[in-house]
């Protein structure tokens, strides 16, 4: 299998203010938020990063898009770097968060041309692949309605389309069913499945051991900023369950029992 995703030594930092050492209880002024973090990710595979809330996962993935800067390392989307060729990268991926937030005055219509344009796709394709995409999540009947008046799912669901607008081969999804009722979740797990069917590369960072399960080829379990563990979903889980192995990593890691 050819290597789509190599990231090595990924090191990110960020400097506390008063107020958040304060809550954190802390007199550290800076967080290690990644530390020394390597992966590889192969073509046509799900792969998942496990770990709990502030582990470091989307932060690694907002590195690896690009929209933050790493203090040390470097990760190669395709070959492109992600120090020395940021637009490379960001041409090669779609990428979605649950903290990007689409602006709440404009419609899925006008944001999904609004994007297409800014990656130059050809006008008839772009509407082609609207009109598909949008009946295939139920946008079409919500397509003229702003941002502000969509529910969770829906906003979620046009948030998906629009990442990934220019039809990459690699598409990064951060907490993809965050919040999300369980028929959207299904909605969004089954297209993650079919984009895989289609021989495209996925990545996705969850703490939802059954999102893992269900989907992903191999994982990564990051715990504070350290890839604890990384190997296929049939070798982690031989021996145990998905969840036994992470809590047991867990507890050697961080010390005593949950």
């Amino acid at each position: 299998m050819r290597v789509i995703l190599r990231a090595e030594g990924l090191k990110k930092m960020f400097r506390l203010s008063s107020k958040q050492q304060k809550l954190r209880n802390t007199k550290e002024k800076v967080i290690k938020a990644v530390d020394d973090l390597s992966f590889e990710a192969y073509e046509g595979e799900v792969f998942g990063l496990l770990g709990p809330n502030g582990a470091g996962k989307t932060t690694t993935l907002r590195m690896i898009a690009t929209l933050i800067k790493a203090d040390e390392g470097d990760a190669f989307v395709d070959g492109a770097s992600i120090r020395t060729q940021p637009e490379a990268v960001r041409a090669k991926i779609g990428f979605l968060t649950s903290e990007l937030k689409l602006e709440d005055f404009f419609t899925p219509n006008y944001l999904y041309d609004f994007f297409a344009n800014l990656h130059h796709i050809d006008p008839e394709l772009s509407g082609q692949r609207k009109q598909k995409m949008f009946g295939k999540f139920g946008i079409d009947k919500f397509a003229e309605v702003k941002i502000a008046n969509l529910s969770t799912g829906m906003k979620q669901k046009a948030s998906l389309v629009i990442s990934i607008v220019h039809d990459p081969n690699i598409i990064i999804f951060d907490e993809p069913t965050n919040g999300l009722d369980v028929l959207t979740a299904k909605v969004v797990t089954d297209f993650l499945l079919e984009l895989k069917a289609q021989g495209k590369t996925v990545i996705v960072s969850t703490h939802i051991f059954s999102l893992v399960e269900k989907i992903c080829d191999r994982a990564g379990i990051i715990i504070d900023g350290k890839m604890i563990a990384c190997d296929t979903l049939e070798n982690m889980t031989s021996e145990k369950t998905l969840e036994d192995v992470f809590f047991d990593l867990y507890a050697s890691t961080v010390g005593g029992a949950l």
